[in-house]
């Protein structure tokens, strides 16, 4: 448990915005000590310089939202000539047309999805992202993914399985950004599994013992527990990949993040991932990967339960 800082104590972090630190001040009728003041003229500096990274940061990604914003509108419209070609409303198409029409479909369905990652990111920076949680039924959700999916899986030669699992009752959450969030994981795990590979969605009930907070906490962990009824929802995407090293499983949620090596053979913005923290977090959940090199990759996240007080408990209802 946390304790309050002691009356002689300094709070942990850049706190103080004016004036010199506490402990720099000089005391009335003895003069100020230079090394002190040395001090607290580095402690400014150090403060302003702090607040003009922050502001140059706000700036570039407001920036960034702005550029990706108005790419859309084209992107669209280049999109939709592509698909009236395809489907040959302006005549008909030898073999070859066909093939650089189709090749120029998927390269702005990929430009269309890094448009989207930059949009959806400099929203989470901003603070722009509201969830709009509702009683959502999350076994429809995975299926409307899985389904979303499934063509991109087919097309590289990678099986896509959905576990059929336990049937969820509606519980609050936003259906919308939990899709994102899968569909983020699938995108990972789709680009890393190489053809004849394999991929897995599954959801189940766990009991997420909150009193227990460790960096790297994984589902496996042993702690004392209160309550052994289930308080969350567990969703999972694992992949027959290459793996990543343990030294990065804690960045791989990073912004921008790509494994080093990785940049080479496989694109991507390193932004997938990090939305995918951003969007669990703010449901007051937590995401961790449990991999090793050359052994595939398990990407899980935990999903409270939040019901009304008038709804029965999932273990009530749950068949």
């Amino acid at each position: 448990m946390s304790q309050s800082p002691k009356p002689d104590q300094e709070p942990k972090g850049l706190q103080n915005t004016e004036g010199p630190s506490p402990r720099t001040a000089s005391k009335p009728g003895k003069p100020a000590d230079p090394d002190l003041l040395d001090i607290s003229r580095l402690y400014q500096e150090l403060l302003q310089t702090h607040a003009r990274m922050k502001e140059g940061a706000h700036r570039r990604t407001i920036a960034l939202a702005t550029a990706a914003h108005r790419l859309k509108t084209p992107l669209a419209i280049i999109s939709g000539y592509i698909e009236l070609l395809l489907n040959q409303k302006a005549g008909p198409l030898v073999p070859r047309q066909q093939e650089i029409l189709q090749e120029s479909r998927e390269n702005c369905e990929r430009l269309q999805r890094f448009i989207q990652d930059f949009l959806t990111y400099s929203a989470l920076e901003t603070g722009a992202v509201a969830l709009k949680p509702e009683p959502g039924d999350l076994n429809a959700c995975l299926e409307d993914v899985y389904e979303l999916w499934l063509p991109r899986f087919q097309k590289k030669g990678v099986a896509l399985y959905l576990s059929p699992g336990y049937r969820f009752k509606p519980f609050l959450f936003d259906p919308f950004k939990i899709e994102e969030v899968v569909s983020n994981l699938l995108e990972n795990s789709l680009k890393f599994t190489p053809s004849g590979g394999s991929v897995w969605m599954s959801a189940e009930l766990h009991f997420w013992d909150r009193r227990h907070r460790h960096e790297h906490w994984g589902p496996n962990e042993e702690r004392d527990r209160v309550d052994t009824g289930p308080n969350s929802v567990q969703i999972t995407v694992s992949d027959t990949g290459p793996g990543i090293k343990p030294e990065f499983h804690s960045e791989i949620f990073d912004d921008f993040f790509r494994v080093p090596g990785a940049s080479e053979t496989w694109e991507g913005t390193g932004l997938g991932l990090a939305i995918a923290r951003r969007l669990v977090q703010a449901h007051g959940g937590k995401i961790w990967v449990e991999s090793e090199l050359g052994a595939g990759s398990k990407v899980s996240f935990l999903l409270p339960l939040h019901k009304s007080q008038d709804e029965p408990s999932q273990e009530e209802t749950g068949s």
